[in-house]
């Protein structure tokens, strides 16, 4: 009895463990698998609003003649990228790529963003010169103003959730991301400050010099997802 019980009962406490196993297996799936859509939801949202800002900034700047603006909504639109890449990439886990093809990708769409934010940087550094050696000012934008508020407010908020997902993923490209909109809170920052001085003092230099200091945002992102394409982390 007691030789036929002990296999048995050995048999038995396997197939427990196994079942035990296979439950906290579920929810294991289950929960990276809610993360995986918030964190996607999370970059819709993102990506939208870069569009928005981008559409926004870049109108606001062609109409006030403001490099600053110009140069801030066409950094949305390379935000509007990186963002899309991350919601490829994001999709492609929940599908169950190979790691190693998502690695690939991110690299290619890091080296290719990183260098237009380069390009864009040596652009707004000629422009910003000539304007202040021709003593060129850009008029008023409400419209500019307004987006830059917005986007101080909100890009802080959008970084920190998206910190918190890419903890919980182990997603360093996730948490990366979210710093990009840091990035962002400092160039609305700077565009908030060049706008409001040239609307209330008339500062014709202004706008000039606050693009200057954003080149610093612009090339120390650029420098960074361009040596992440490169494979230099």
């Amino acid at each position: 009895m007691m030789a036929w019980s002990l296999p048995h009962l050995g048999t038995l406490v396997l197939a427990m463990a196994q079942r035990t196993d296979g439950r906290l297996l579920m929810k294991s799936n289950t929960a990276s698998a809610r993360l995986v859509t918030n964190s996607l939801h999370t970059e819709y949202f993102s990506t939208g609003w870069m569009a928005f800002e981008f559409l926004v900034g870049l109108y606001s700047g062609l109409k006030a003649g403001s490099i600053l603006l110009i140069a801030f909504g066409l950094d949305s639109f390379l935000e509007i990228i990186s963002g899309s890449t991350l919601i490829w990439r994001l999709r492609k886990e929940a599908n169950g790529a190979p790691s190693a093809e998502i690695k690939r990708s991110e690299q290619r769409s890091s080296l290719i963003v990183g260098t237009i934010l380069l390009l864009l940087a040596v652009y707004v550094v000629f422009v910003s010169v000539t304007n202040l050696v021709t003593h060129q000012a850009a008029d008023a934008s409400t419209s500019g103003i307004a987006i830059a508020i917005a986007s101080v407010i909100l890009m802080p908020i959008l970084m920190l959730r998206k910190r918190a997902l890419g903890k919980a993923l182990h997603s360093p490209a996730l948490i990366e991301d979210g710093m990009c909109n840091i990035t962002c809170a400092y160039m609305a920052g700077t565009v908030l400050v060049g706008a409001l001085l040239t609307a209330l003092f008339g500062w014709w230099w202004a706008d000039s010099i606050a693009a200057l200091v954003l080149v610093y945002f612009i090339a120390s992102e650029g420098w960074e997802a361009f040596q992440t394409g490169r494979g230099k982390d």
